[in-house]
């Protein structure tokens, strides 16, 4: 009964979602053709006409240099935000700045201590059996969206590198695929699935704890949430407990402590760093749509 709970939510789910892309696709649209709205971007224009280009961008917790996952708030080094490109609307502003900010403490009071003390204790090469781990048990996230949005030669590959992450590679511990035979996957989450269905943002939405995101990627945050394997540890009908939340906080600590001081390093080059993220932040995205 419990999986068929889990099927009557998801389809509801699925309904809604087709009932609301036209409001997402007219706040995309409203917003990119209002100038008034777009007033934010200019700041990132000035500054880069400044000579403060953002060097590197990221999420509301920490700047990923390179791309190892899913998350909605990754966002790598390549971006370098360039005033130009796609927009997204903001109606919520007031609302996302006072959870950026929030965010803002909770990295600084809280994640970033723990990532330092985590790393001082473990050497870089546990930490990275950690970081493997994630990538691989997050598979099926990127099994099913590759073949959803029509790319079957990319989900084989997909679960090839898992088979053998998952044997050679002892649990999934190292990314043997990858290191012994070269064999390069492709990401891919439903938030991405649903951009290439057509259906647009909506709007920008900054969450606690998770970072920014936008109405269309938070559903499919929880998708994709409930695609993991390490969402059904402890076998209930909650999709979220303390078991896969725990998982949840872990995996930010170790991903975190590769990269302590890039959050820094955005918010001292960014004028108003809310807005540099949230431009680097949907350029990101746009840029999946496009791969």
């Amino acid at each position: 009964m419990q999986y068929l709970g889990k099927a009557w939510f998801f389809l509801g789910l699925m309904v809604c979602l087709i009932y609301l892309s036209p409001l997402f696709t007219y706040f995309s649209s409203v917003y990119a053709a209002d100038p008034a709205l777009n007033q934010d971007a200019g700041v990132v224009q000035d500054q880069q006409a400044a000579g403060k280009a953002i060097e590197k961008t990221g999420s509301d917790q920490s700047v990923i240099k390179e791309k190892l996952s899913d998350e909605y708030d990754n966002v790598t080094e390549e971006q370098v935000v360039s005033g130009e490109g796609p927009r997204i609307a903001d109606p919520l502003e007031p609302w996302n700045r006072a959870i950026y900010h929030f965010n803002d403490k909770v990295y600084f009071w809280a994640l970033k201590p723990v990532a330092e003390g985590y790393k001082y204790i473990l050497p870089e090469d546990i930490r990275g059996l950690f970081r493997s781990f994630y990538h691989n048990i997050k598979a099926p996230i990127r099994i099913i969206n590759n073949l959803l949005q029509g790319k079957p030669g990319y989900a084989g590959i997909e679960l090839a590198k898992f088979f053998i992450n998952s044997t050679v590679g002892v649990g999934g511990l190292r990314d043997c695929a990858t290191e012994c035979y070269n064999i390069k996957g492709r990401d891919a989450d439903f938030g991405q699935t649903l951009g290439k269905y057509g259906i647009g943002h909506g709007f920008y939405f900054v969450w606690p704890f998770i970072g920014s995101s936008s109405v269309r990627d938070s559903v499919g945050w929880g998708v994709d949430w409930a695609l993991k394997p390490t969402t059904y540890l402890v076998g209930g009908s909650e999709l979220i407990n303390p078991e896969s939340v725990g998982i949840y906080a872990h995996e930010a600590v170790n991903t975190t402590s590769f990269h302590i001081g890039d959050y820094e390093t955005l918010k001292g080059a960014a004028i108003d760093p809310y807005v540099a993220i949230r431009d680097a932040y949907i350029q990101y995205r746009e840029k999946l749509l496009k791969q």
